[in-house]
């Protein structure tokens, strides 16, 4: 009965890395079409799309947060780990429980005030470009820190089980 239940959780995991992965693609095609889109008019048209550039610039800040959305699911953030390559085995999933620790804690915090940041720009009524509100434009930042966050508390609970049960890394 476990393994349907693994396996019924490995779908959905599997199916939710496929949607950020798609999500990602597709972001970056998008921007990548506008910007060669923008060159091209410009170029030989004397012209561009007049909210263009600001869409590029918007898609660059969802296609960083989400990669790094990314990053987290498997703990492949950049971090410095010199001194733990040298750290006795104990040691180091101790402070691998504490880097997970710290991690989540940044990243909910982040998430709070971006949050709080997202809603101040919802009250303002801004647009950003071709009638999109601003806050639509930033509703990215709280979300990817939040699940970053999540992710990071996830990773916490499988290095404090690895600290007291003998399980193999």
């Amino acid at each position: 009965m476990t393994s349907k239940k693994t396996s019924f959780t490995q779908i959905i995991i599997t199916i939710l890395q496929k949607i950020e992965d798609s999500i990602l693609i597709g972001l970056l095609l998008s921007m990548i079409c506008m910007a060669v889109l923008q060159i091209v008019m410009r170029n030989l048209f004397d012209a561009g799309i007049l909210w263009g550039d600001e869409l590029i610039r918007v898609l660059v800040l969802w296609i960083g947060l989400i990669g790094a959305m990314i990053a987290s699911r498997n703990n492949h953030h950049i971090s410095i780990d010199v001194i733990s390559r040298y750290l006795p085995d104990r040691i180091k999933k101790l402070t691998n429980l504490m880097t997970a620790v710290f991690t989540s804690l940044v990243c909910a915090v982040m998430a709070y005030f971006s949050l709080v940041f997202v809603m101040m720009e919802r009250e303002d009524s801004l647009m950003a470009f071709a009638a999109i509100p601003v806050w639509v434009c930033e509703s990215i930042i709280p979300i990817s820190f939040a699940i970053i966050s999540l992710r990071y508390i996830l990773f916490s609970f499988t290095h404090l089980v690895k600290i007291f049960k003998q399980i193999p890394q």
